[in-house]
């Protein structure tokens, strides 16, 4: 009997490393697999829905930035409103917003209808992801934090696989189908929000309320956000988040499927194709990522991928035949794979467990991304060409992977008022 407390610690030593990942992780994950259901469904029929109301590739753009411009403007309120009535409930309300716009997107009657209606649910989007993120940080350790992002990001990818093959078969019934799919997909997201995860306490004046711990038992205060911004890490991962939206969220959105129907001469349904072939890819490649990034460090994952991504975005411009897009759209999911878990990874380095504010700036720069991305690639098809729109968004890439060359090589979790020597 002496000797059980010491097996005891051992095992604990053991097991430490196996921590399993916080119930609201997987419940984020479950909600991320449905909103990545609908939203995949409505990839492949977007910009061809948008051109049937006789618009230019300009248009087109807009539609996709509009979405992305909504949810710039209402990031900054988020990160307050969460602190008033608690990220599970923002979460829910925001994916109602989506679901509502959504379905009517399917009875638009013309083209500034459409346009007004993918405005509104960016501010739905904008509120759902802030929570989501927020709470997903606020929920694990800095250990496994990698992990868990990875996880919420299966969430996505899942749905990712399954959403574009549904898309491309329900665009083949009606253009408008997609849409009220969206919907449906979006309601039972909501709800699941709504009955499964677990009120978090409130914050009073910036701080948690006197002896509330945080995931791991742990009372961590606000980073103060003048230290957030002037971290090295934080700016590399916005940097990084700013190249995905402009080219992942934004280009590659509005240009492949175009690229399929008026270039390769495809149907629509080879892009939802080629999109979930891509997602499996992305998918496979999260676990080996996750633990790449919690062992190596964010700094390696991040100037490897970015410069890849540069080349791979470069390269697909140039695709002939639906074949050659499918490889070069799986490399890119594989890249995508670092992109999706490093730079968020990072941010929650930075700023710790209740960083609704640097998490919102984080969301931030991949809507000016998206924003910028799909108005200027879209210009520049109508004036020159594609591979032109292509390689301005690779430009991008380039100059994130360059300044993450700034980051510290340490692995550590340390806010950033605590690490003077990661500011730059």
């Amino acid at each position: 009997m002496p000797r059980l407390p010491a097996l005891l610690r051992r095992r604990g030593a053991t097991a430490a490393p196996r921590e399993r990942l916080s119930r609201d992780v997987y419940v984020l994950g479950l909600i991320a697999f449905f909103v990545m259901v609908g939203f995949g469904v409505v990839v492949p029929v977007l910009p061809v829905f948008v051109r049937s109301f006789g618009v230019g590739y300009a248009e087109v753009g807009a539609v996709v930035s509009a979405f992305a411009l909504m949810r710039l403007v209402a990031s900054p309120f988020v990160g307050k409103l969460i602190d008033l009535i608690g990220e599970r409930v923002v979460l829910a309300v925001g994916i109602g917003i989506v679901a509502v716009s959504s379905g009517l997107v399917g009875i638009a009657a013309d083209y500034p209808h459409l346009l007004i209606l993918r405005g509104v649910g960016g501010i739905g989007s904008a509120m759902f992801t802030v929570a989501a993120m927020t709470l997903l940080l606020g929920t694990t350790s800095a250990a496994h934090r990698a992990r868990a992002v990875g996880f919420y990001q299966g969430g996505f990818l899942i749905g990712g696989m399954t959403g574009p093959a549904i898309g491309g078969l329900l665009a083949t019934i009606s253009l408008t189908a997609p849409f009220f799919f969206y919907a449906g997909t979006l309601a039972v997201a909501g709800i699941v929000g709504l009955v499964l995860l677990r009120p978090r306490a409130k914050l009073v004046d910036g701080q948690a309320a006197a002896g509330v711990p945080d995931a791991d038992g742990s009372e961590n205060p606000l980073v103060p956000l003048r230290d957030v911004l002037r971290d090295a890490r934080f700016r590399a991962a916005c940097l990084a988040n700013f190249a995905q939206g402009w080219n992942s969220f934004g280009v590659r959105s509005a240009l492949i499927p175009v690229i399929v129907v008026e270039v390769i001469k495809g149907p629509s349904s080879f892009t939802g194709i080629a999109f979930a072939i891509a997602a499996v890819a992305q998918t496979l490649a999260l676990g080996p990522a996750a633990r790449f990034i919690d062992r190596a460090g964010r700094k390696p994952a991040l100037v490897l991928a970015l410069a890849l991504a540069a080349v791979l975005t470069v390269a697909i411009s140039f695709s002939g035949d639906i074949v050659t897009l499918t490889i070069l759209l799986s490399l890119y999911g594989v890249v995508s794979a670092f992109l999706g878990i490093a730079p968020a990874a990072s941010v929650g380095d930075v700023v710790g467990r209740r960083g609704g504010r640097g998490v919102a700036i984080f969301s931030m720069s991949s809507d000016v991304g998206a924003i910028a991305g799909p108005l200027v690639a879209g210009a520049l098809v109508d004036a020159f060409s594609f591979p032109v729109a292509f390689g301005v968004g690779a430009v991008f890439f380039v100059a994130a992977s360059l300044y993450s060359l700034r980051m510290p090589a340490s692995v550590s979790a340390a806010p950033a008022s605590v690490r003077a020597t990661t500011k730059g």
